[in-house]
């Protein structure tokens, strides 16, 4: 408590803050424990043991509630300090907010085209010779020479090995041996045949004469029975002697046969090609033993004309016909192209796989295509009337979603509709669109959140893209 000392104010008392209160109280409060750390020293001194009767310190009820106060004022001064910029920030994002769904978001836009009016389908496919075949060996014996090797280009019966053979040499002079003595067994045959045939005459003319004498009565029948027979016994021996040509005969057409068969075989001792190519493959050389039917000699490929076969999926099977036009491509020859034709179709699809198998030739004047290239076989075929052309949209623009999959459309008020559309063929960066759209609609090129039905938006038209919705890749 204060008094003024002003004369004639008296001893008024003057109202303190509770600052100035709790100040006092606390520097009261020092007082006292200086106090009793002095007694306690002083006690200590004395007896150690009495320290612990020091007196206990209580706070006033004035120092509890200002206490109280002081974490009532902290607890107001953080909750200004904390809450009141947190709301303020709050009221801020909320109007940035508010201020983003007023304003129309900006998207691209681009237009339903239908595809160009040829289809071009690219497949894979392996180069093949247009006609390959196997050189065997017809004659047992040895490679005797060699005159071709891989790479040599031929001509149809060019000699290109020639295999000795002794074996069969001594085959064939004794096939002619054989032929020699069927000749004379045949000779030996016409000969009794001609013999015989002079005593069947013999007999007929004398059997005639004794029937004429029985007939008149000069010579008994006995003797006519006689004659009668032996010129039946001269006709039968002469039927015998015929049956005897005709054996021989036949056994020198036999040795004729035989020797013409050796002949043949000898003749496979000079192997020759079996049309104009070029050999791939070598698989003798001087001095192999070879056996006829199983030693491969060599591989013979027509190269001239090339063919690829290609599996041509279920979907565009009705595209592909004979005579459609093909370009061929191969990696290892870029930026050339190779003519070619479609030649055959199986017309029928495999089950496995639901493809065709379809055979396209390319003439190969040059030589610069190889049997066994990796290539790519680029089909061409004119779509049918306009109408039928489908609609192409970038493939970023389906929405694939729960309900299936959608588009999003931009009105002429600008405003979006999700639309529901069916997909066909997969082009790779443009999908094909089988219902749902019409010619001409704006679509969104890549929908985001803005692709909300109902959704107001500004559109503006995407930059002009190369146009490969033509072009099926299967790779």
């Amino acid at each position: 408590m204060r008094f003024s000392d002003q004369p004639g104010s008296g001893q008024v008392e003057e109202p303190q803050t509770l600052e100035a209160r709790l100040r006092q109280e606390i520097a009261e409060l020092k007082r006292q424990l200086a106090e009793q750390n002095g007694a306690a020293a002083a006690l200590a001194s004395i007896d150690p043991h009495k320290v612990h009767l020091q007196r206990t310190w209580r706070p006033s009820a004035v120092a509890i509630w200002g206490i109280c106060v002081a974490a009532i004022a902290l607890l107001v001064a953080a909750f200004f300090a904390g809450y009141i910029p947190l709301e303020r920030r709050n009221q801020v994002i909320r109007a940035e907010a508010q201020q983003e769904e007023q304003t129309v978001p900006r998207v691209e836009v681009v237009t339903a085209e239908r595809a160009a009016g040829a289809s071009e389908l690219e497949l894979p496919g392996n180069i093949q010779a247009i006609t390959e075949a196997p050189i065997l060996a017809r004659a047992d014996g040895y490679i005797k020479t060699r005159s071709v090797d891989i790479g040599d280009h031929v001509r149809a019966g060019q000699v290109v090995a020639e295999i000795e053979a002794p074996e069969l040499d001594q085959q064939v002079i004794q096939a002619k041996a054989t032929l020699e003595q069927a000749q004379a067994s045949l000779e030996q045959a016409k000969a009794s045949y001609q013999q015989g045939k002079s005593n069947q005459e013999l007999a007929h003319i004398t059997a005639e004469r004794w029937k004429a004498l029985v007939d008149k009565g000069a010579v008994s029948r006995q003797d006519n029975d006689t004659y009668q027979a032996q010129y039946n016994a001269q006709t039968a021996n002469l039927e015998a002697l015929a049956k005897a040509v005709s054996a021989a005969q036949s056994n020198v057409n036999a040795a004729q046969a035989n020797l013409a068969r050796l002949t043949d075989l000898e003749s496979y001792r000079m192997v020759r090609a079996p049309f104009d190519g070029v050999i791939t493959l070598r698989n003798v050389d001087v001095g192999t033993l070879v056996t006829a039917g199983n030693t491969l000699l060599f591989r013979i490929a027509q190269t001239g004309t090339l063919r690829i076969y290609v599996d041509v999926p279920q979907s565009y099977s009705e595209q592909v016909h004979t005579g459609l036009p093909a370009r061929i491509t191969v990696p290892n020859l870029p930026g050339r192209v190779f003519p070619g034709t479609v030649t055959r179709m199986a017309n029928s699809l495999d089950p496995a796989s639901r493809t065709m198998l379809v055979e396209v030739q390319v003439p190969n004047r040059d030589g610069s295509l190889f049997p066994g290239m990796y290539a790519r076989v680029d089909l061409r075929s004119p779509r049918g009337r306009a109408v039928d052309t489908p609609i192409l949209i970038p493939g970023d623009a389906i929405i694939a979603r729960g309900s299936g999959t959608q588009v999003a459309v931009v009105g002429p008020d600008h405003m979006v509709h999700i639309v529901k559309v069916e997909v066909g063929r997969d082009y790779g960066d443009r999908l094909e669109i089988v219902s749902g759209l019409q010619e001409g609609d704006s679509i969104i090129a890549h929908p985001g959140d803005t692709a909300r039905e109902g959704a107001l938006v500004n559109p503006v038209q995407a930059a002009p893209q190369k146009q490969k919705g033509s072009k099926d890749n299967q790779r």
